[in-house]
């Protein structure tokens, strides 16, 4: 019963996630586009490849993967060469690169608004481009951020003022098969139980982005096909 209680904390966290939106294939030039919005955060991400890659950044038995992540404003600096490696490392792990050795697939994230959970929002734009790009994958990736306030209190998908006065900021992003965690990223101080709750409820919300994904990919197919009947 207790286990069944928590589970049900978690399903009822989970939805308190704000609006998703996404549009694929905006762009004309890159193999594959996706401009995805959660609440007023918005990320434009383009995929190249895969393509020619230079001879000095070739791989032999995989396809090199590079992200560049461009703010709205400034130059990017040691922060947006984190979320760089970050989003990289993230995208590596779904992307089945040995299908296209010595090529390279270049990702680019242009984040258009920020206000709040945008690592998250990255890597989902990221995974919606990819999968227009047609670039094979073993699955799909979700991720959610977390913000854990004064109070103890747990904030799915927080805004730029929830996560300026929490303690802790966590963003997890999980598989869509097994929803086993690919990437974590924290900042700020939390007790190993806070963590394991931010990691549940997390894992209850990519479960709807998962479902959303699908949701959307159906509703874009669904438009092509009475396009061209």
């Amino acid at each position: 019963r207790i286990v069944t209680e928590y589970r049900a904390k978690m399903a009822a966290v989970a939805e308190t996630l704000r609006s998703f939106g996404c549009e694929q294939n905006l762009l004309s030039r890159p193999d594959g586009s996706a401009n995805f919005t959660q609440g007023d955060t918005t990320v434009l991400a383009a995929v190249y490849g895969p393509g020619e890659v230079k001879m000095s950044e070739e791989i032999i038995d995989k396809a090199t993967l590079k992200v560049i992540f461009k703010h709205k404003v400034g130059l990017p600096g040691c922060a947006e060469k984190l979320q760089e490696r970050l989003l990289r490392n993230t995208c590596e792990s779904v992307v089945l690169s040995t299908l296209h050795p010595r090529s390279g697939i270049n990702i680019i994230l242009q984040v258009i608004q920020d206000s709040g959970s945008l690592l998250s929002c990255c890597i989902n734009a990221a995974c919606m481009s990819l999968m227009d790009s047609a670039v094979p994958m073993k699955c799909l990736v979700s991720a959610v951020t977390c913000a854990i306030t004064e109070e103890g209190q747990i904030i799915l998908d927080p805004n730029l003022k929830e996560e300026k006065d929490s303690l802790a900021v966590l963003t997890f992003a999980f598989d869509s098969r097994e929803h086993h965690v690919i990437t974590c990223s924290t900042k700020g101080s939390y007790t190993p139980e806070q963590y394991q709750e931010c990691l549940s409820a997390c894992r209850e919300a990519s479960k709807n982005i998962s479902r959303f994904f699908r949701q959307s990919v159906e509703k874009k197919m669904s438009k092509d096909l009475k396009v061209k009947t």
